[in-house]
């Protein structure tokens, strides 16, 4: 990354080689984000601002075109260097308002990926009311011919059960050619996706793309667990890509800035991908992940998990059943054992909308829950509890102790959904509270893992005072966000699952701090492939927590259908190991070892999709990872009518290399897998429907 020394009359202010991007000063003062040789028209403002009384110069959906975006100019810029690390701040001043906006676009040496964010700071002498700030805006888009009609969209929708379904389309089918030239505007549509509520990921992934035809891609990724919106449209004959936290229209998020007042935007990450098409951007947008996340030991060590729940206790623990659990899972090789929900459930009327306190239940554990968590540590594993810091139910004497205040609340009242009320962690009460019960969890019992689980959606946030209820759900997540940080200060070992009823808030907020996320709540071991084929374009392979719970009722085929497909992301093993014969357990027993053999090769692998991203019902299904010498494929084949017995698998990154494609898991499946090298070919035989496969391919000798 480069920067000039000042303004050069329409030379770059600042470029980034590895993305292609320059950001350019233009005659009124403009700064506008784009490719080299774009026409200045089709670019955008580098910062678009929506403020009551400084609307869009033009009507319509977009959040581009703005007022007060169209007048912010040129201060000046600077760059500073850490390390690897590249952060340039341009600064920017709209003379009508007073309003001062520092861009702070973040790289590192060689990267692919950009992250920015944008602070604004009120110098005016009047109030402002913001109702939407663009985090990156990018314009200038085009395919190879020039234009727009090559380009493809690609977005995830995404819920409960049903998480990462990519969708892709082109750019057409969604962006109507209007012949602007003769009508002097452009439209006044434009294709979003956007959060609803405080499941940041409850209706897509805050990810998308466009393509081209050459195999380019641009690939975004918006780190908000409190509102976020992406668009994108055509303008000039090129598109643009505009990424936005919270706002008015679609979150009620508008910030009142006084005289002298700040406000920071979300951060948001930009990645140009070569001709290797979406693998090669998830590939950069894995590095950046990995980059800009809280450091822990967690992310290189792997260790597998054993969870009581998934088709397994459901909630229902005791002593009595957890015990034979916590043997047979130390037997199969398990190095975490977490007791799921339920633990606390000495309430006659169920403990859904009792929670809060997180003490034992006696009933539950008749010498204590400490002999379970002893017994987990005995057999040379590390306990671990699972919480729901954020809510408090109805029914809990919490409810009616602690302060009003310490809660959501909306038009004077207190938010209550599906029986629970929500904390707000800006109270000084509600932090204190969710400390003590973490310092007696960690610091008295000695549990070193934490499944955080969030089970309601709040709708659209809380008012503390005018603040909007968008303000105060942003607001209570970056309180909640320095919560979490603030325990791993506190216990640097210590463990954190992000769970949002599976997949719900799988965000890169959350996933700066926390060492794992679920990647589902799906039971159906049929219906998980796609969601755990295509987790690794939410979230990075060491920190995908997949399913594998293999049944004592089940086929070999289906214990190692379920088995194999977690080994490319974080194993959490459950099931009723202990009632296994020894047949069935060796197979669990033989999947954990192939995991442990090949994990120190995941921590830093680029994921890949032979055959493209998975669709929900696709019969046969692939996801690789490539790293420094090794190369693993997952393929699973699904009954599905018509579907063949083989299917070929294309790996341009190995196209010439002599290899020798190795069935690592299962050893039961009949599968083959034949290379050929001119042309990156891997043909996969499964000769039955429903099973699966891990494949290693290492160079011959």
């Amino acid at each position: 990354m480069t920067a000039a020394a000042g303004p050069l009359g329409g030379s770059p202010l600042w470029s980034h080689p590895g993305l292609g991007l320059h950001a350019v000063l233009g005659a009124s003062g403009s700064v506008r984000l784009g490719t080299p040789g774009q026409d200045w028209a089709a670019l955008v403002p580098l910062v678009e601002v929506t403020a009551t009384g400084h609307g869009r110069l033009w009507s319509g959906e977009r959040f581009i075109e703005t007022a007060i975006g169209d007048r912010l100019a040129y201060r000046d810029h600077g760059t500073v260097r850490d390390g690897d690390r590249e952060r340039t701040t341009i600064r920017l001043a709209d003379p009508e308002t007073g309003l001062a906006a520092e861009v702070l676009l973040e790289t590192a040496a060689g990267a692919g990926a950009l992250r920015s964010r944008v602070r604004l700071v009120n110098e005016g002498v009047a109030p402002l009311r913001l109702e939407s700030v663009s985090t990156l805006a990018l314009g200038g888009i085009t395919d190879p011919d020039g234009g727009v009609d090559g380009l493809t969209l690609h977005w995830a929708d995404n819920d409960w059960l049903a998480e990462c379904r990519w969708r892709q389309a082109p750019f057409r089918e969604h962006i109507a050619p209007l012949s602007r030239f003769a009508h002097g505007h452009e439209g006044r549509g434009c294709f979003e996706r956007h959060s609803q509520g405080s499941w940041s990921t409850g209706r897509h992934l805050p990810i998308g793309a466009l393509t081209d035809r050459s195999g380019r891609t641009w690939l975004w990724q918006i780190e908000s667990s409190a509102g976020w919106r992406f668009e994108t449209g055509e303008r000039e004959g090129a598109a643009y890509a505009a990424l936005f936290g919270p706002d008015d229209a679609h979150h009620q998020w508008w910030h009142t800035l006084a005289p002298g007042e700040e406000f920071v935007t979300v951060p948001a990450v930009l990645v140009r991908g070569g001709a290797g098409g979406l693998d090669a951007a998830f590939g950069e947008l894995t590095d950046h992940r990995r980059r800009f996340r809280r450091d822990h030991p967690d992310h290189r060590a792997l260790p597998v998990i054993y969870n009581d729940y998934m088709n397994t206790l459901m909630g229902d623990p005791t002593t009595g059943k957890l015990l034979p659990l916590v043997a047979a899972a130390a037997r199969a090789g398990a190095e975490v054992f977490v007791i799921d929900a339920g633990w606390y459930d000495d309430d006659a009327q169920g403990w859904w909308d009792a929670v809060g306190a997180w003490e034992p239940a006696r009933g539950r554990f008749p010498g204590g829950i400490h002999e379970v968590l002893d017994a987990i540590r005995d057999h040379g594993m590390v306990p671990g509890l699972w919480l729901e810091p954020e809510v408090v139910g109805v029914r809990s004497p919490l409810a009616r102790s602690l302060p009003p205040e310490a809660f959501f609340r909306r038009g004077g009242l207190r938010v209550t959904e599906h029986g629970r009320h929500h904390l707000d962690l800006r109270h000084p009460a509600a932090r204190a509270h969710l400390d003590a019960v973490v310092d007696r969890l960690v610091g008295e019992w000695g549990v070193g893992y934490l499944k955080l689980d969030y089970n309601i959606n709040s709708g659209p946030g809380t008012e503390h005072g005018p603040e909007s209820p968008g303000a105060g759900l942003l607001g209570h997540h970056r309180a909640h966000l320095d919560w979490l940080s603030g325990l791993l200060d506190r216990y640097p070992g210590l463990v954190l699952e992000n769970c949002g009823s599976g997949g719900l808030r799988m965000d890169y907020a959350q996933l700066s701090v926390a060492q794992l996320q679920s990647t589902s709540d799906q039971q159906d071991p049929l219906r998980y492939p796609p969601v755990a084929a295509a987790a690794a374009t939410a979230v990075t392979p060491e920190q995908a927590a997949v399913w594998a719970y293999p049944q004592p009722g089940h086929t070999a085929d289906r214990i190692a259908f379920t088995l194999t497909g977690a080994l490319l992301g974080r194993v959490h093993l459950s099931g009723f190991l202990d009632r296994m014969d020894d047949e069935q357990f060796d197979l669990v027993r033989s999947a954990i070892r192939v995991y442990k053999d090949i994990r120190p090769a995941i921590a830093d692998a680029r994921p890949f999709w032979p055959l493209g991203l998975p669709g929900w019902d696709d019969a046969w299904i692939a996801h690789g990872l490539r790293g420094h010498g090794s190369t693993y494929v997952t393929v699973w084949r699904r009954d599905r009518p018509g579907a063949p017995a083989s299917r070929t698998l294309t790996l341009p990154h190995l196209r010439g290399v002599e290899l020798r494609p190795q069935v690592l898991q299962p050893t039961t499946a009949d599968a083959t897998a034949e290379w050929d090298p001119v042309g990156g070919e891997l043909t996969v035989g499964l000769p039955r429907p429903d099973t699966a496969v891990l494949l290693g391919l290492g160079v011959s000798a």
